[in-house]
């Protein structure tokens, strides 16, 4: 396995003595080595551009966004995408995360599921994987069977792939579209991957899926507009997103929220351009739901 030759199994020359140190100058080690996670993801910036690009272009034509990984990996790909459906309103469907060793996994570690590099193929048969689909393999090593199984069969299919590591040349590399590589150093305990590397690979994937559903035309202004208010604390900001892109009294807010469902795009569309439910309803979908190209038409009729 060569784990000596990956840097983020090497052993760190700084937190030698963690062991020996008072409880707050070892946190203070933990944060100085945590300090340098977002150096690195803002040198990877151009790479996780092109991801963004490639997946929203993607996700456009109907096709889904897949992250899958062991361990650590999988579970912040499962974390991703499970936070997009109330925040942005997507389809369950469309944003996936795929961890070896199925949901079990995600609680308590499945013993070599992550060696089974055909496992990570079949997972991907079992979503009915196509050419139209984006698939993020993600391990911090580069190495883990199971993504790179996974990775090659997205490839043979002809699937877009991108790849999440914390090590330069590793073995994705050589099966993804783009290498998306933050090199974040050995780890304050050697090989926990969940510390620098994990947070590494939860700003990535943050970027990823906010970036993408920018791109889909998600977001107003810095305004998440297709909000699902699924529960008390999200009625109340569906509500204030209204409120600060609109200006409009509270009165008319919660009465065209009410009379769209809730739809807060929607609500906003008609407030700002006086339109009927029908006609605001008829450009958001010529505007292909975003908010600024239907105020746009709107101005030009």
């Amino acid at each position: 396995m060569n784990l000596e030759k990956l840097i983020t199994e090497g052993r760190n020359p700084d937190t030698l003595d963690i062991d020996k140190l008072s409880t707050e100058d070892m946190l203070r080690k933990i944060n100085d080595e945590d300090k340098k996670v977002p150096l690195a993801v803002e040198k990877e910036i151009p790479n996780i551009a092109k991801a963004v690009d490639i997946a929203a272009e993607r996700l456009k034509k109907g096709g889904r966004l897949i992250y899958l990984g062991a361990g650590t990996s999988g579970r912040l790909g499962i974390l991703d995408a499970s936070e997009c459906p109330p925040t942005y309103g997507t389809d369950p469907e469309m944003i996936q995360g795929i961890i070896a060793g199925g949901d079990t996994a995600i609680r308590k570690a499945v013993e070599g599921a992550e060696d089974n590099s055909e496992l990570g193929k079949r997972d991907l048969i079992e979503r009915n994987l196509s050419s139209k689909d984006v698939v993020v393999g993600i391990a911090a090593s580069g190495r883990t069977p199971y993504v790179l199984g996974a990775l090659q069969y997205s490839k043979e299919i002809g699937a877009s792939t991108i790849g999440i590591s914390c090590n330069l040349n590793c073995e994705m590399k050589k099966l993804v579209d783009v290498m998306i590589a933050p090199v974040v150093g050995p780890e304050v305990i050697m090989g926990s991957t969940r510390m620098k590397a994990g947070t590494a690979q939860k700003l990535v994937l943050n970027m990823i899926s906010t970036g993408v559903m920018i791109k889909l035309g998600k977001v107003y202004s810095n305004l998440m507009v297709d909000v699902q208010a699924t529960n008390e604390k999200l009625i109340h900001r569906a509500k204030r997103i209204v409120k600060l892109a609109t200006g409009a009294d509270d009165v008319t807010i919660e009465r065209i929220l009410n009379e769209t469902d809730y739809n807060v795009k929607l609500t906003i569309l008609i407030i700002l351009t006086s339109l009927e439910k029908p006609e605001a309803q008829k450009l958001l979908e010529k505007a292909e739901g975003y908010i600024e190209k239907a105020l746009k038409e709107n101005r030009t009729k």
